[in-house]
């Protein structure tokens, strides 16, 4: 089984920046495929990032390429979306997923274990 609760979130104005987390526990971090997925009010779950466990497969969507970063740190078994430039259609509650896959997807059906989710809020 494996635990996986977000932080971090919060209200930033337009062009300001974030650093969310996502602490797991339960099992081998560093077997896990990471991801991020956002969810907006009255829209659907989209894919934000992804990263492998030995983090040599990266994925962005590509509305967030080169303003967001995903990262991990396999020893204090957390996952980080470090995120600069935002814009109010970012705005959204941020989940944490995380599943035993080499490859990580990018879809959300392939996840078995997420967060319950932390609000970000980009508005002045």
């Amino acid at each position: 089984q494996v635990q996986v609760v977000e932080s971090g979130g919060g209200l930033v104005q337009p062009g300001g920046s974030l650093r969310l987390s996502c602490a797991v526990s339960g099992r081998t971090f560093n077997r896990l495929a990471m991801v991020w997925f956002r969810q907006a009010p009255g829209k659907e779950r989209e894919f934000v990032a992804a990263i492998s466990w030995s983090g040599d497969h990266i994925y962005y969507k590509d509305s967030v390429k080169g303003r967001f970063t995903i990262s991990r740190d396999n020893g204090a078994k957390i996952l980080y979306l470090q995120m600069h430039n935002l814009k109010p259609e970012d705005t959204a509650v941020y989940y944490c997923a995380a599943d035993l896959r080499i490859i990580p997807s990018t879809a959300a059906m392939d996840y078995d274990y997420w967060g319950r989710g932390t609000q970000v809020t980009v508005s002045s």
